[in-house]
């Protein structure tokens, strides 16, 4: 038996009166899983804590079996096991964001961030403007007495670690919560650290705002990356492993650090596939592919996880959130039907769900129970079920996402 888990981050949504009153879950035309649906079983469940932040962070421990109340010290540590990254007792993670603020002659404070990704930027162009940020003459004596270095990722989501820092009372806000928000009241606050923090936030965008490269930017219509946005701070975190609890080996596939830093703190095998971006185009059957080659030789258990609909949510694109949805279906579901019959493995489990609600109509996360989807390739019933938020909320209720993985290997689907 094998046994698969599918993610599509912050695939699952309200009621939008765009959609006729329907969700895009709902709305898009997904036939491949709606049969799969028809065949398994339907419920929903609560992947976020009630009294935790809603997020990727949180709602993926949960689903992986580690109990967020329990393990969750804050997004960055967990990201920054991807990259190897130890922390020394003391320091701290963060995420360093590369963001858009508007480009206008307010104060810093009054400004907003028109995307907390700048638009997705990516690759050399990114990692350019952050390590000439930190040695720039002005920000890197700052940022060396704030205790403050950074790891250069190829993407938006850089990686930054503080010796010496004070999180009690910090309060940092994810970006992509607040978009076209001023930001005064949600910049870094609560104590010192947060106040070094934010000094150097300000000072990175006057910084970047005409470096050579957003000019550029401006110039080809895209977004800048005029600044940098940091939280999710934590501390070191250990987290139960998976093959010793569940008996399972396997993989991580995702293009996303936190997925696989928590696989790797999980013991499993993070798996990075070329041209996977996290973005509505990405390598949809790459991941599908990654995903059988790891059944084949790494153990009876791969995670397959899809970045796109969180994003095209974050970033106000309906059409892009109903493609990615369809394309989970097109592109991910019936191609790995397809390459599981291809390599003669005829007896498997799917788990398919979302970490958690992305809502178009606040572009931000949300902690209500999401649908789930169980299907045993063993089983023909006729439920009559789809994959959606309301016959979720008609079958079985989990009140908590650790349960899931106990759901996946147990003997009855």
């Amino acid at each position: 038996m094998k046994y698969l888990l599918l993610i599509g981050d912050g695939m699952a949504d309200n009621p939008i009166e765009a959609l006729g009153g329907k969700t895009p879950l709902q709305y898009a035309a997904t036939p491949v899983i709606d049969n799969l649906a028809n065949r398994g079983r339907v419920g929903s469940v609560r992947t976020i804590p009630e009294d935790l932040p809603a997020g990727s962070d949180t709602g993926i421990l949960s689903i992986f079996g580690a109990d967020p109340n329990r393990y969750y010290t804050g997004r960055a540590p967990l990201e920054a096991a991807a990259s190897g990254i130890s922390l020394a007792p003391g320091s701290a993670a963060y995420r360093c964001n590369m963001v858009t603020y508007e480009d206008t002659p307010l104060p810093f404070a009054e400004k907003r961030i028109l995307s907390h990704s700048a638009a997705g930027i990516e690759g050399e162009a990114s990692i350019a403007l952050i390590e000439a940020l930190f040695s720039d003459p002005r920000f890197a004596p700052a940022a060396e007495a704030a205790g403050l270095s950074v790891h250069p990722a190829p993407s938006f989501r850089h990686m930054a670690v503080q010796t010496g820092a004070d999180l009690r009372d910090i309060r940092l806000r994810p970006p992509h919560d607040h978009l076209g928000e001023p930001i005064g009241p949600i910049l870094p606050s609560g104590n010192e650290t947060a106040d070094n923090l934010k000094s150097l936030m300000e000072l990175a965008h006057t910084i970047l705002d005409d470096h050579p490269i957003n000019r550029a930017r401006r110039e080809a219509g895209q977004l800048p990356a005029n600044g940098i946005w940091i939280w999710a701070e934590g501390t070191a975190v250990e987290l139960p492993n998976f093959p010793a609890k569940y008996g399972k080996i396997g993989g991580v596939i995702s293009a996303v650090p936190l997925c696989h830093g928590i696989g790797r703190l999980m013991g499993l095998l993070p798996i990075s596939v070329p041209g996977a971006t996290g973005e509505l185009h990405t390598n949809y059957e790459g991941k599908v592919e990654a995903a059988v080659h790891s059944l084949l030789t790494n153990g009876d258990f791969v995670a397959v996880h899809v970045e796109a609909p969180d994003e095209c949510t974050h970033n106000g694109d309906l059409d892009g959130k109903l493609q990615a949805i369809e394309w989970l279906d097109s592109r991910v579901m019936a191609y790995l039907l397809k390459c599981l019959d291809q390599a003669g493995i005829t007896e498997y489990r799917i788990l398919y769900l979302a970490d958690h609600k992305t809502l178009m109509a606040t572009r931000g996360h949300d902690g209500e129970p999401v649908p789930f989807l169980l299907y045993d390739s063993r089983n023909n019933q006729n439920s009559g079920q789809t994959y959606c938020e309301a016959d979720g909320e008609q079958g079985e209720y989990l009140p908590h996402g650790t349960v899931l993985m106990d759901l996946l290997f147990g003997d009855n689907a």
